[in-house]
């Protein structure tokens, strides 16, 4: 079964301004299988945003289907949605979105405490430090934000994104508030989730970024443009590499 389909989308918008109707999608029909690492990429107002954030339940479609898992996401109600956002989506921002007098654990915890059902404090504890050992913050659990470098703090975010054990990642611009070594790092991350079978949907406006992906989706005025696999992806962990070797004194 497709982890996500998306049948006949559009959303459009009223500017209130005469009338006028925004077509921020216009028509999108597509399929994402489990394990995939997909790159979404577009120019400002292309409709990549608004595609995002109806694949992460942020927003409803005005015409057509999504479904998550199965679920007919635009049938449900408001709570309904919630639910389903918080125990199947994971989200990583550009911004990074973490509370800055909150230490990296208590960041990672927060999912797990807004449906923590019968889960008692001490499970959650262990289940946020298992998330940050897995993005290799083991040493660093008790930093808050600004104790920690942009890289570091990004894999915080990522963290939080996977401590429920989500069915999907949706990662915004991840790189785009990091320099190159630190993207190279975030992007080596990716693939290594990815790797074990984590499907990821990446919104990127930079090329290089989505070569680490092994499939694009290309999306022009609320439309899919192109949509195929990435040939010979690049490899982050060897590309991070020759960085370092060139960049080295």
């Amino acid at each position: 079964m497709s982890l996500l389909v998306m049948e006949g989308l559009r959303r459009y918008y009223g500017t209130g301004n005469g009338g006028v109707t925004v077509k921020a999608l216009d028509g999108i029909d597509l399929e994402i299988q489990p394990g995939e690492f997909v790159a979404i990429m577009g120019a400002s107002g292309s409709g990549k945003t608004t595609l995002m954030n109806i694949m992460g339940c942020l927003d409803l479609p005005t015409e057509g289907k999504y479904y998550l898992e199965g679920i007919d996401v635009t049938t449900l109600d408001p709570d309904r949605i919630a639910e389903i956002r918080n125990a199947k989506i994971g989200f990583v921002f550009q911004s990074f979105n973490l509370l800055p007098r909150t230490t990296a654990l208590e960041n990672v915890e927060l999912p797990l405490l807004y449906r923590r059902g019968t889960q008692s404090s001490r499970a959650i504890r262990e289940q946020a430090m298992e998330a940050l050992s897995r993005v290799g913050l083991q040493d660093r659990m008790d930093h808050v934000p600004s104790q920690l470098s942009g890289g570091q703090q990004q894999r915080v975010a990522i963290a939080r994104a996977l401590v429920n054990r989500p069915s999907l990642i949706l990662a915004d611009e991840p790189t785009g508030n990091l320099d190159t070594e630190m993207s190279l790092e975030i992007m080596s991350l990716f693939q290594e989730l990815h790797g074990s079978g984590i499907t990821i949907v990446m919104v990127t406006h930079e090329p290089d970024i989505a070569r680490f992906a092994r499939r694009r989706v290309v999306v022009r005025d609320g439309m899919i443009l192109q949509d195929g696999p990435i040939p010979e992806p690049s490899r982050a962990e060897e590309v991070l590499k020759r960085f370092r070797e060139e960049h080295t004194l």
